[in-house]
């Protein structure tokens, strides 16, 4: 469902004409859902770990040096060099004096902090794109804008998340004769996405209830 679309579909919602072509999203209401339904798409994008936000590439850190440029568009995840996981480690400045724990990382400014080597190493680096959605010819990237844009939600999850909670925020007002209805489709759409789309049955989500 692009972008326009999902506009539309808000429009039924809340009684309001269609319009035919993007260009017609000139009112006040228009404006405000275009960026309402922008905000709530990078929200949830942001909101978990999601399998359809990971991503994979390579940078290749030069020999003798602990500092590599972070030209990762996104959330690291982790850093593999020759087959080791290298883990995050928060106190950066133990890098500048090489006596950070092994097999870590860390980040400074717009850096990332590496184990110096006396050879150059291809790192491999695991992360999760701040990327929400694509265009047409399926370029990712953060925001909606054209028509024929869509999120990187994925269906069928996208239509009740973006439109159900655009109608729900565009309107604010628990006594609307909907809000009750919006809420409860937005709420079982965002739980219905986190239990079907994990990638391993070890992260599915679960209750767990304990006697005292």
């Amino acid at each position: 469902m692009n972008y326009l679309e999902l506009v539309n579909k808000c429009l039924v919602e809340l009684n309001y004409k269609q319009v035919n072509a993007f260009a017609e999203l000139t009112k006040n209401d228009h404006k405000k859902l275009k960026n309402i339904i922008n905000v709530l798409n990078a929200e949830i994008c942001n909101s978990d770990r999601w399998n359809f936000l990971q991503r994979k590439t390579e940078l290749t850190l030069p020999k003798n040096t602990c500092e590599l440029e972070n030209t990762i568009d996104g959330r690291i995840e982790a850093l593999i060099a020759d087959g080791v996981k290298f883990d995050y480690y928060e106190d950066f400045e133990k890098f500048f004096v090489n006596s950070q724990p092994q097999n870590t990382y860390s980040l400074y400014n717009d850096k990332i902090l590496l184990p110096m080597f006396s050879k150059e190493k291809k790192i491999e680096v695991l992360y999760y794109t701040k990327n929400c959605a694509k265009s047409s010819d399926n370029k990712e990237k953060f925001a909606l804008e054209d028509a024929e844009d869509t999120s990187l939600i994925p269906e069928p999850f996208v239509e009740p998340l973006l439109v159900y909670g655009a109608c729900m925020r565009l309107k604010g007002n628990p006594q609307h004769v909907r809000f009750s209805y919006w809420m409860s489709m937005y709420k079982d759409a965002l739980a219905n996405m986190r239990s079907k789309i994990c990638p391993s049955i070890d992260e599915t989500p679960s209750v767990r209830m304990y006697r005292r």
